[in-house]
Protein backbone atom coordinates (compact mmCIF):
# COMPACT_ATOMS: atom_id res chain seq x y z
CA UNK A 1 0.00 0.00 0.00
CA UNK A 2 1.63 3.60 -0.81
CA UNK A 3 1.96 5.92 1.56
CA UNK A 4 0.27 9.22 1.95
CA UNK A 5 1.75 11.98 0.73
CA UNK A 6 1.98 13.64 4.31
CA UNK A 7 3.77 10.76 5.72
CA UNK A 8 6.49 10.52 2.92
CA UNK A 9 7.25 14.53 3.72
CA UNK A 10 7.55 13.72 7.28
CA UNK A 11 9.81 10.67 6.95
CA UNK A 12 11.82 12.78 4.30
CA UNK A 13 11.97 15.63 7.65
CA UNK A 14 12.57 12.51 10.05
CA UNK A 15 15.71 11.51 7.47
CA UNK A 16 17.13 14.91 6.89
CA UNK A 17 17.43 15.50 10.90
CA UNK A 18 18.81 12.13 11.16
CA UNK A 19 21.29 12.95 8.38
CA UNK A 20 22.64 16.21 10.06
CA UNK A 21 20.43 18.76 8.90
CA UNK A 22 19.72 21.94 10.66
CA UNK A 23 16.51 22.57 8.20
CA UNK A 24 14.79 20.96 5.90
CA UNK A 25 11.40 20.71 3.79
CA UNK A 26 10.28 18.53 1.63
CA UNK A 27 7.57 17.87 -1.24
CA UNK A 28 5.36 14.93 -3.01
CA UNK A 29 3.56 14.88 -5.84
CA UNK A 30 1.36 12.56 -6.73
CA UNK A 31 0.19 12.76 -10.50
CA UNK A 32 -1.52 11.06 -13.34
CA UNK A 33 -1.81 12.09 -16.80
CA UNK A 34 -3.31 11.04 -19.64
CA UNK A 35 -2.90 11.89 -23.67
CA UNK A 36 -4.88 11.06 -26.73
CA UNK A 37 -3.97 12.31 -30.20
CA UNK A 38 -5.58 11.30 -33.46
CA UNK A 39 -5.07 11.53 -37.19
CA UNK A 40 -7.51 11.12 -39.84
CA UNK A 41 -9.91 9.62 -37.75
CA UNK A 42 -7.96 7.14 -36.16
CA UNK A 43 -6.00 6.99 -33.08
CA UNK A 44 -2.65 8.14 -33.42
CA UNK A 45 -0.71 7.85 -29.59
CA UNK A 46 -2.04 6.63 -26.08
CA UNK A 47 -0.42 8.33 -23.31
CA UNK A 48 -0.36 7.47 -19.54
CA UNK A 49 2.13 8.52 -16.74
CA UNK A 50 1.24 8.17 -13.13
CA UNK A 51 3.47 8.30 -10.20
CA UNK A 52 5.05 9.58 -7.28
CA UNK A 53 7.98 12.30 -7.51
CA UNK A 54 9.55 13.54 -3.88
CA UNK A 55 12.07 16.08 -3.15
CA UNK A 56 14.34 17.08 -0.34
CA UNK A 57 16.00 20.12 0.02
CA UNK A 58 18.13 20.81 3.75
CA UNK A 59 19.86 23.74 4.93
CA UNK A 60 23.00 23.58 6.82
CA UNK A 61 23.80 26.82 8.02
CA UNK A 62 23.55 29.64 5.17
CA UNK A 63 24.36 25.80 2.93
CA UNK A 64 21.48 24.33 0.90
CA UNK A 65 20.83 21.39 -1.36
CA UNK A 66 17.88 19.48 -3.39
CA UNK A 67 17.98 15.82 -4.15
CA UNK A 68 14.75 14.39 -5.98
CA UNK A 69 13.48 10.81 -6.52
CA UNK A 70 10.63 8.53 -7.73
CA UNK A 71 11.08 5.88 -5.53
CA UNK A 72 9.71 6.32 -2.07
CA UNK A 73 11.25 3.36 -0.29
CA UNK A 74 12.76 3.77 3.02
CA UNK A 75 16.30 2.77 1.95
CA UNK A 76 15.63 5.73 -0.73
CA UNK A 77 14.61 8.06 1.75
CA UNK A 78 17.57 7.80 4.02
CA UNK A 79 19.69 8.03 0.88
CA UNK A 80 18.35 11.33 -0.62
CA UNK A 81 18.68 12.72 2.91
CA UNK A 82 22.86 11.36 3.16
CA UNK A 83 23.24 12.81 -0.18
CA UNK A 84 21.70 15.77 0.47
CA UNK A 85 23.27 16.77 3.75
CA UNK A 86 26.86 15.57 1.91
CA UNK A 87 26.15 17.93 -0.74
CA UNK A 88 25.26 20.97 1.24
CA UNK A 89 28.39 20.56 3.16
CA UNK A 90 30.23 21.56 -0.41
CA UNK A 91 27.67 23.71 -1.47
CA UNK A 92 28.73 27.67 -0.97
CA UNK A 93 27.04 29.77 1.23
CA UNK A 94 24.08 31.84 1.03
CA UNK A 95 23.32 34.59 3.27
CA UNK A 96 19.77 35.19 1.67
CA UNK A 97 18.46 31.41 2.11
CA UNK A 98 15.47 30.79 4.81
CA UNK A 99 12.73 29.08 6.20
CA UNK A 100 9.24 31.36 6.40
CA UNK A 101 9.08 32.50 10.38
CA UNK A 102 6.06 30.06 12.30
CA UNK A 103 4.46 32.75 12.77
CA UNK A 104 3.90 33.93 9.47
CA UNK A 105 2.96 30.53 8.31
CA UNK A 106 -0.14 29.62 6.53
CA UNK A 107 -2.68 28.11 9.26
CA UNK A 108 -6.17 27.96 7.70
CA UNK A 109 -7.56 27.51 4.23
CA UNK A 110 -10.29 26.59 1.93
CA UNK A 111 -9.60 24.49 -0.83
CA UNK A 112 -13.43 23.85 -1.30
CA UNK A 113 -14.13 27.37 -2.18
CA UNK A 114 -10.84 27.61 -3.65
CA UNK A 115 -12.48 24.13 -6.30
CA UNK A 116 -8.98 23.68 -7.61
CA UNK A 117 -9.66 19.54 -8.59
CA UNK A 118 -13.06 18.43 -10.24
CA UNK A 119 -14.34 15.80 -7.70
CA UNK A 120 -15.95 14.10 -10.90
CA UNK A 121 -13.70 10.90 -12.01
CA UNK A 122 -11.37 10.63 -14.43
CA UNK A 123 -12.37 10.09 -18.16
CA UNK A 124 -12.42 6.64 -19.58
CA UNK A 125 -9.47 7.10 -22.65
CA UNK A 126 -12.63 6.19 -25.41
CA UNK A 127 -14.16 9.57 -24.11
CA UNK A 128 -10.94 11.20 -24.59
CA UNK A 129 -10.49 9.82 -28.47
CA UNK A 130 -13.92 10.70 -29.20
CA UNK A 131 -13.43 14.28 -28.36
CA UNK A 132 -10.30 14.34 -30.56
CA UNK A 133 -12.16 12.66 -33.46
CA UNK A 134 -14.84 14.93 -33.00
CA UNK A 135 -12.55 18.20 -32.87
CA UNK A 136 -10.92 16.83 -35.57
CA UNK A 137 -14.04 15.70 -37.99
CA UNK A 138 -15.39 19.00 -37.13
CA UNK A 139 -12.18 21.08 -38.42
CA UNK A 140 -12.46 19.25 -41.26
CA UNK A 141 -16.12 20.08 -41.98
CA UNK A 142 -15.28 23.37 -42.34
CA UNK A 143 -15.13 24.39 -46.26
CA UNK A 144 -11.32 25.28 -47.46
CA UNK A 145 -9.56 23.02 -44.17
CA UNK A 146 -6.98 20.50 -46.62
CA UNK A 147 -6.16 18.30 -43.72
CA UNK A 148 -6.08 18.39 -39.41
CA UNK A 149 -2.40 18.17 -38.55
CA UNK A 150 -3.05 17.00 -34.65
CA UNK A 151 -6.10 16.65 -32.54
CA UNK A 152 -5.89 15.91 -28.88
CA UNK A 153 -7.47 15.41 -25.60
CA UNK A 154 -6.48 15.34 -22.25
CA UNK A 155 -6.51 14.95 -18.34
CA UNK A 156 -4.34 15.14 -15.67
CA UNK A 157 -4.88 14.93 -11.66
CA UNK A 158 -2.05 16.18 -9.56
CA UNK A 159 -1.83 15.96 -5.84
CA UNK A 160 0.59 18.38 -3.78
CA UNK A 161 2.04 18.35 -0.16
CA UNK A 162 4.49 20.27 1.52
CA UNK A 163 6.16 20.06 4.75
CA UNK A 164 8.97 21.75 6.37
CA UNK A 165 10.72 21.53 9.70
CA UNK A 166 9.78 24.91 10.69
CA UNK A 167 6.06 23.30 11.50
CA UNK A 168 4.67 24.12 8.27
CA UNK A 169 2.40 21.34 6.48
CA UNK A 170 0.04 21.63 3.92
CA UNK A 171 -1.41 19.76 0.67
CA UNK A 172 -3.52 20.49 -1.90
CA UNK A 173 -4.83 18.87 -5.68
CA UNK A 174 -5.55 20.43 -9.20
CA UNK A 175 -7.29 18.69 -12.18
CA UNK A 176 -7.11 19.62 -15.81
CA UNK A 177 -9.27 18.52 -18.59
CA UNK A 178 -7.96 20.02 -22.38
CA UNK A 179 -8.95 19.46 -26.00
CA UNK A 180 -7.02 21.47 -28.94
CA UNK A 181 -6.90 20.74 -32.73
CA UNK A 182 -4.44 22.13 -35.54
CA UNK A 183 -5.59 22.49 -38.41
CA UNK A 184 -4.12 23.28 -42.34
CA UNK A 185 -5.47 25.22 -45.11
CA UNK A 186 -3.78 25.22 -48.90
CA UNK A 187 -0.39 22.98 -50.06
CA UNK A 188 2.31 23.89 -50.37
CA UNK A 189 3.93 27.53 -50.46
CA UNK A 190 0.68 28.89 -49.93
CA UNK A 191 -0.06 26.38 -46.94
CA UNK A 192 -1.25 28.52 -43.91
CA UNK A 193 -2.31 26.56 -40.18
CA UNK A 194 -3.98 27.80 -36.87
CA UNK A 195 -5.74 25.93 -33.99
CA UNK A 196 -7.84 26.24 -31.09
CA UNK A 197 -7.31 24.57 -28.35
CA UNK A 198 -9.49 24.91 -24.77
CA UNK A 199 -8.55 24.09 -20.93
CA UNK A 200 -10.55 23.71 -18.02
CA UNK A 201 -10.04 22.77 -14.25
CA UNK A 202 -13.64 21.27 -14.56
CA UNK A 203 -14.84 18.90 -17.35
CA UNK A 204 -18.05 20.47 -17.42
CA UNK A 205 -17.07 23.44 -17.56
CA UNK A 206 -14.91 22.66 -21.13
CA UNK A 207 -16.63 23.72 -24.31
CA UNK A 208 -17.59 21.21 -26.91
CA UNK A 209 -15.38 19.31 -28.67
CA UNK A 210 -17.17 20.33 -32.00
CA UNK A 211 -17.35 23.73 -30.84
CA UNK A 212 -13.19 23.53 -30.49
CA UNK A 213 -12.71 22.05 -33.80
CA UNK A 214 -15.06 24.62 -35.44
CA UNK A 215 -13.30 27.26 -34.09
CA UNK A 216 -9.80 25.81 -35.23
CA UNK A 217 -10.98 25.43 -39.10
CA UNK A 218 -12.43 28.58 -39.27
CA UNK A 219 -8.98 30.52 -38.05
CA UNK A 220 -7.28 28.71 -40.38
CA UNK A 221 -9.39 29.32 -43.32
CA UNK A 222 -9.04 32.96 -42.79
CA UNK A 223 -5.31 32.88 -42.74
CA UNK A 224 -6.24 31.81 -46.91
CA UNK A 225 -3.87 33.78 -48.92
CA UNK A 226 -1.57 35.37 -46.33
CA UNK A 227 1.13 37.57 -47.38
CA UNK A 228 3.67 40.03 -45.62
CA UNK A 229 2.90 43.70 -45.04
CA UNK A 230 4.07 46.97 -45.43
CA UNK A 231 6.91 48.31 -43.95
CA UNK A 232 6.65 51.33 -41.63
CA UNK A 233 5.16 52.88 -38.24
CA UNK A 234 1.63 51.28 -37.71
CA UNK A 235 -0.79 51.26 -34.58
CA UNK A 236 -0.31 47.04 -33.38
CA UNK A 237 -3.46 44.97 -31.75
CA UNK A 238 -2.89 42.38 -29.91
CA UNK A 239 -5.35 39.90 -30.18
CA UNK A 240 -6.60 38.59 -26.53
CA UNK A 241 -5.27 35.32 -27.85
CA UNK A 242 -1.33 36.60 -27.12
CA UNK A 243 -1.77 39.57 -25.34
CA UNK A 244 -0.97 38.22 -22.31
CA UNK A 245 2.42 37.71 -23.37
CA UNK A 246 3.18 41.49 -23.99
CA UNK A 247 2.18 41.97 -19.85
CA UNK A 248 3.88 38.63 -19.60
CA UNK A 249 7.58 40.59 -20.21
CA UNK A 250 6.13 43.29 -17.50
CA UNK A 251 5.82 40.04 -14.68
CA UNK A 252 8.93 38.82 -16.04
CA UNK A 253 11.13 42.40 -15.38
CA UNK A 254 9.15 42.85 -12.41
CA UNK A 255 10.10 39.13 -10.89
CA UNK A 256 12.70 39.58 -7.65
CA UNK A 257 14.92 37.35 -9.01
CA UNK A 258 15.75 39.62 -12.33
CA UNK A 259 15.53 42.85 -10.08
CA UNK A 260 18.06 40.94 -7.23
CA UNK A 261 20.70 40.15 -10.39
CA UNK A 262 20.28 43.43 -11.90
CA UNK A 263 19.46 42.11 -15.04
CA UNK A 264 15.75 43.67 -15.39
CA UNK A 265 14.69 46.74 -17.50
CA UNK A 266 12.18 47.91 -14.77
CA UNK A 267 15.50 48.19 -12.40
CA UNK A 268 14.86 51.21 -9.84
CA UNK A 269 11.39 51.72 -11.42
CA UNK A 270 9.53 51.44 -7.73
CA UNK A 271 6.69 54.13 -8.35
CA UNK A 272 7.36 54.59 -11.62
CA UNK A 273 4.58 54.81 -14.00
CA UNK A 274 4.83 51.22 -16.74
CA UNK A 275 1.30 51.32 -17.84
CA UNK A 276 -1.83 53.93 -18.89
CA UNK A 277 -3.16 55.93 -15.51
CA UNK A 278 -6.09 53.82 -14.55
CA UNK A 279 -4.97 50.69 -15.07
CA UNK A 280 -4.45 48.13 -12.51
CA UNK A 281 -2.66 44.28 -12.83
CA UNK A 282 -3.90 42.40 -10.53
CA UNK A 283 -2.53 39.49 -9.07
CA UNK A 284 -5.35 37.18 -7.09
CA UNK A 285 -4.05 33.74 -6.31
CA UNK A 286 -7.07 32.64 -4.42
CA UNK A 287 -9.89 32.48 -7.49
CA UNK A 288 -12.03 30.08 -8.30
CA UNK A 289 -11.37 26.93 -10.72
CA UNK A 290 -8.44 28.75 -11.95
CA UNK A 291 -5.35 26.78 -12.79
CA UNK A 292 -2.89 28.92 -11.30
CA UNK A 293 -4.75 29.19 -7.70
CA UNK A 294 -2.94 27.71 -4.49
CA UNK A 295 -4.06 28.67 -0.89
CA UNK A 296 0.03 28.97 0.51
CA UNK A 297 3.20 29.35 -1.83
CA UNK A 298 5.77 26.98 -1.97
CA UNK A 299 7.53 28.20 1.37
CA UNK A 300 4.39 27.56 3.26
CA UNK A 301 3.30 31.35 3.63
CA UNK A 302 -0.21 32.66 2.97
CA UNK A 303 -1.12 33.72 -0.83
CA UNK A 304 -3.04 36.99 -1.02
CA UNK A 305 -4.60 39.43 -3.42
CA UNK A 306 -1.98 42.36 -4.00
CA UNK A 307 -1.69 44.85 -6.89
CA UNK A 308 1.68 44.55 -8.95
CA UNK A 309 0.68 48.48 -10.67
CA UNK A 310 -1.81 50.50 -9.25
CA UNK A 311 -3.12 53.19 -11.22
CA UNK A 312 -0.44 52.89 -13.77
CA UNK A 313 2.38 52.66 -11.26
CA UNK A 314 4.47 49.59 -10.20
CA UNK A 315 4.09 49.02 -6.88
CA UNK A 316 6.42 46.26 -6.01
CA UNK A 317 8.31 43.10 -7.06
CA UNK A 318 7.55 39.35 -7.07
CA UNK A 319 9.25 37.74 -4.71
CA UNK A 320 10.59 34.78 -2.47
CA UNK A 321 12.41 34.56 0.55
CA UNK A 322 15.54 34.53 -0.71
CA UNK A 323 14.44 37.16 -2.96
CA UNK A 324 13.02 39.60 -0.05
CA UNK A 325 15.72 39.28 1.62
CA UNK A 326 18.58 39.91 -0.99
CA UNK A 327 16.57 43.04 -1.45
CA UNK A 328 15.89 43.87 1.98
CA UNK A 329 12.02 43.67 1.38
CA UNK A 330 9.40 41.23 2.69
CA UNK A 331 8.03 38.35 0.57
CA UNK A 332 5.10 38.69 -1.36
CA UNK A 333 4.27 34.85 -0.55
CA UNK A 334 5.02 34.04 -4.55
CA UNK A 335 7.87 31.03 -4.12
CA UNK A 336 7.09 28.30 -6.42
CA UNK A 337 9.23 24.93 -6.57
CA UNK A 338 9.40 21.59 -7.72
CA UNK A 339 10.60 18.12 -6.13
CA UNK A 340 14.41 18.91 -7.43
CA UNK A 341 14.81 22.49 -7.00
CA UNK A 342 14.64 24.91 -4.37
CA UNK A 343 11.89 28.03 -4.41
CA UNK A 344 11.97 30.96 -6.51
CA UNK A 345 9.50 33.63 -7.25
CA UNK A 346 6.83 33.19 -9.85
CA UNK A 347 3.09 34.98 -10.41
CA UNK A 348 -0.05 32.79 -9.67
CA UNK A 349 -3.14 34.36 -11.77
CA UNK A 350 -3.27 37.87 -12.87
CA UNK A 351 -5.85 40.40 -14.36
CA UNK A 352 -5.75 43.54 -16.15
CA UNK A 353 -7.96 46.16 -16.41
CA UNK A 354 -10.27 46.03 -18.96
CA UNK A 355 -11.68 48.70 -20.87
CA UNK A 356 -14.74 50.28 -22.04
CA UNK A 357 -14.15 49.24 -25.79
CA UNK A 358 -14.69 45.95 -27.97
CA UNK A 359 -11.80 44.75 -30.07
CA UNK A 360 -14.09 45.35 -33.06
CA UNK A 361 -14.16 49.30 -31.24
CA UNK A 362 -10.25 49.25 -31.29
CA UNK A 363 -9.94 47.75 -34.82
CA UNK A 364 -12.27 50.74 -36.14
CA UNK A 365 -9.88 53.05 -34.32
CA UNK A 366 -6.71 52.06 -35.79
CA UNK A 367 -7.22 53.01 -39.32
CA UNK A 368 -4.35 51.21 -40.73
CA UNK A 369 -2.32 48.56 -38.99
CA UNK A 370 -1.33 44.91 -37.99
CA UNK A 371 -4.09 42.62 -35.48
CA UNK A 372 -1.68 40.45 -34.63
CA UNK A 373 -3.23 36.78 -33.62
CA UNK A 374 0.32 34.47 -33.36
CA UNK A 375 3.78 34.98 -32.52
CA UNK A 376 6.87 33.14 -32.87
CA UNK A 377 10.43 33.56 -31.94
CA UNK A 378 11.16 36.60 -29.40
CA UNK A 379 13.98 38.91 -29.62
CA UNK A 380 13.51 40.90 -25.81
CA UNK A 381 16.80 42.63 -24.45
CA UNK A 382 16.57 41.62 -20.19
CA UNK A 383 18.49 44.96 -19.68
CA UNK A 384 17.21 47.42 -22.10
CA UNK A 385 13.62 46.06 -22.73
CA UNK A 386 13.88 45.94 -26.71
CA UNK A 387 11.54 44.08 -28.14
CA UNK A 388 11.63 42.52 -31.33
CA UNK A 389 9.02 39.16 -32.64
CA UNK A 390 7.82 37.51 -35.80
CA UNK A 391 4.04 38.00 -35.93
CA UNK A 392 0.99 36.54 -38.10
CA UNK A 393 -2.37 38.13 -37.88
CA UNK A 394 -4.60 40.22 -40.08
CA UNK A 395 -3.78 43.24 -41.81
CA UNK A 396 -6.43 46.71 -41.19
CA UNK A 397 -7.24 49.15 -43.40
CA UNK A 398 -9.94 51.50 -42.98
CA UNK A 399 -10.63 50.40 -39.67
CA UNK A 400 -11.58 46.74 -41.22
CA UNK A 401 -9.94 43.55 -42.05
CA UNK A 402 -8.13 43.61 -45.47
CA UNK A 403 -6.31 40.40 -46.01
CA UNK A 404 -3.93 37.92 -43.46
CA UNK A 405 -0.60 38.62 -42.90
CA UNK A 406 2.40 35.97 -42.25
CA UNK A 407 6.28 36.55 -42.51
CA UNK A 408 6.49 39.99 -40.73
CA UNK A 409 8.52 41.25 -37.69
CA UNK A 410 6.95 43.62 -34.54
CA UNK A 411 9.62 46.16 -32.42
CA UNK A 412 9.64 48.78 -29.93
CA UNK A 413 10.73 49.21 -26.47
CA UNK A 414 8.33 47.30 -23.98
CA UNK A 415 8.99 50.60 -21.48
CA UNK A 416 7.52 52.85 -24.00
CA UNK A 417 4.80 50.44 -25.32
CA UNK A 418 3.58 49.37 -22.46
CA UNK A 419 2.77 52.94 -21.05
CA UNK A 420 0.74 53.20 -24.38
CA UNK A 421 -1.52 50.30 -24.35
CA UNK A 422 -5.36 50.88 -25.38
CA UNK A 423 -6.96 47.81 -23.00
CA UNK A 424 -10.55 46.49 -25.04
CA UNK A 425 -13.10 44.74 -22.96
CA UNK A 426 -12.79 41.11 -24.13
CA UNK A 427 -10.20 38.80 -21.47
CA UNK A 428 -11.55 35.56 -20.99
CA UNK A 429 -12.69 34.94 -17.36
CA UNK A 430 -11.30 31.32 -17.22
CA UNK A 431 -8.01 31.91 -17.81
CA UNK A 432 -4.93 32.50 -15.22
CA UNK A 433 -4.11 35.40 -17.15
CA UNK A 434 -6.92 37.84 -17.64
CA UNK A 435 -5.43 39.91 -20.15
CA UNK A 436 -7.84 41.60 -23.11
CA UNK A 437 -7.00 42.64 -26.19
CA UNK A 438 -4.55 44.98 -26.00
CA UNK A 439 -3.51 48.27 -28.50
CA UNK A 440 -0.35 49.87 -28.86
CA UNK A 441 0.55 53.14 -30.98
CA UNK A 442 3.54 53.65 -33.07
CA UNK A 443 4.99 50.10 -33.45
CA UNK A 444 8.04 49.39 -36.14
CA UNK A 445 6.40 46.84 -38.92
CA UNK A 446 9.13 44.85 -41.29
CA UNK A 447 7.50 43.49 -43.43
CA UNK A 448 7.44 43.83 -47.51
Amino acid sequence: MRASLDSLTQQLLDAARKAGADRADALAVDGTSVSIDVLNGKLEHAERSEGVDIGLRVMLGQRQACVSASDVSEATIEAMAERAVAMAKEAPEDPHIAQADPADLATDWDLDALEMADPSAEPDPAALERDALEAEAAALAVKGVSQVSSSSAGYGRHQFHLACSNGFSGGYGRTHRAISTVAITGEGATMERDYAGEMRTFQADLPSAEEIGTKAGNRTVERLGAKKPPTGAFPVLYDERISASLIGHLLSASNGAMIARGSSWLLNALGEQVLPDGIDLIEDPLRKRISGSRPFDGEGLPTQMRKIVDNGQLTGWTMDIATARQLGMQSTASASRGTSSPPSPSISNVALTQGKSTKEDLIAQMGTGLLVTSMIGSTINPNTGDYSRGASGFWIENGQIAYPVNECTIAGNLRDMLKRIIPANDAEPHLSRMIPSLLVEGMTLAGD
